[in-house]
């Protein structure tokens, strides 16, 4: 296979007769450039199909016009709602927005921040990789100055700008609902308590059974990556229980849909032998029978806001630094799996 040789700011000059120094002002409109000699220019590029060296263009402007996402999978309509909304803002801006995904691997995630960086993108929107426990790499982008906006998953060590829910208020509600259902032994399906926001839903949980003075049972309680696969099988676990949970918790709603799939599995009827109430209100969780108890987490909003504050930060370089820790209530979206009475 033979390598096409890539355009260059040097070829285009080389066909008009004209310099590289020329051509550079001419694709970056500079007034001294006439409109005729602009659009040669233009034209010559299109024909030679160049694609301009984003990467120098940024070192030699101090600024891209890239925003770097991080997001731990692109398979929930969660983050892919931030997404889009952070784009819609950001685009009406002139920037362009790079997506990548970790996939919950903390590797993948330090690979992707490295990328970024080396893209010399303005900054940085991300949520972090269950498996993320080190902060070095979200710390070298802080060293760098580059506006570092965490969203859903953050940590408040490393002293930036967040935007999330109430996760600890989160959990009281989902509580406080399964008890006026008549559940009395909860169980929690919960995320890795090493992130912020599953430790907070834990807490929330264990203070939510002893403010309704039900029973703490560490055999009900499973920390996990909340995929499907995980939410079946962690079931099947709580189902071969000498004494089964009436109604559980789960911190995501493809673990509940597994969950789900494992009762269905058993001929257990759900709400009435066992409740169950999800988190994210995907959009399946309303079509599977039954719908799926589960919590609102104001996807377009958070992207709103984590948008919003890098442009803030973008524009405003010299402001004195006041993090902004931006936490929206949470709403129950209460759905057959849940709902007895």
């Amino acid at each position: 296979m033979v390598n096409k040789k890539k355009t260059t700011i040097k070829d285009i000059a080389n066909v008009l007769g004209i310099t590289p120094s020329a051509v550079s002002k001419a694709l970056n409109d500079h007034p001294r450039i006439s409109k005729q000699t602009k659009a040669a220019v233009l034209q010559v590029a299109e024909n030679l199909n160049y694609q301009p060296n984003h990467i120098a263009t940024a070192l030699r402007k101090g600024k891209s016009n890239l925003v770097g996402v991080i997001i731990p999978r692109a398979n929930s309509n969660f983050f892919s709602s931030i997404i889009e909304k952070i784009e819609d803002i950001l685009n009406e801006k002139g920037y362009n927005v790079i997506i990548t995904q970790s996939n919950e691997s903390y590797k993948k995630e330090c690979q992707s921040i490295e990328a970024l960086l080396f893209t010399q993108v303005d900054g940085i929107i991300a949520s972090m990789a269950n498996e993320t426990v080190k902060l070095d790499y979200y710390n070298k982008i802080k060293q760098k100055g580059i506006p570092l906006i965490l969203f859903d998953r953050g940590e408040n060590d490393l002293n930036v700008d967040y935007v999330g829910i109430d996760d600890y208020m989160s959990s009281h509600i989902v509580i406080e609902h399964l008890v006026e259902q008549g559940c009395k032994r909860i169980a929690h399906i919960g995320g890795f308590s090493h992130t912020r926001i599953y430790k907070n839903r834990i807490r929330g949980y264990i203070d939510a059974l002893k403010k309704h003075k039900l029973p703490f049972n560490e055999d009900l309680m499973y920390e996990c990556n909340l995929r499907k696969s995980d939410g079946r099988d962690i079931m099947k676990k709580l189902l071969s229980l000498p004494v089964k949970p009436d109604g559980v918790y789960i911190s995501g709603d493809y673990a509940a849909l597994g969950a789900l799939e494992a009762l269905k599995a058993h001929n257990i009827k759900v709400p009435e032998d066992i409740a169950i109430v999800g988190f994210s209100n995907e959009p399946f969780s309303e079509i599977v029978t039954p719908g799926i108890s589960s919590i609102e987490q104001h996807s377009e909003e958070i992207g709103r806001l984590a948008a919003e504050t890098f442009l803030n930060r973008i524009d405003n370089p010299n402001e004195p630094v006041t993090l902004n820790k931006m936490i929206l209530e949470p709403e129950l979206i209460i759905r057959a799996s849940s709902k007895r009475k």
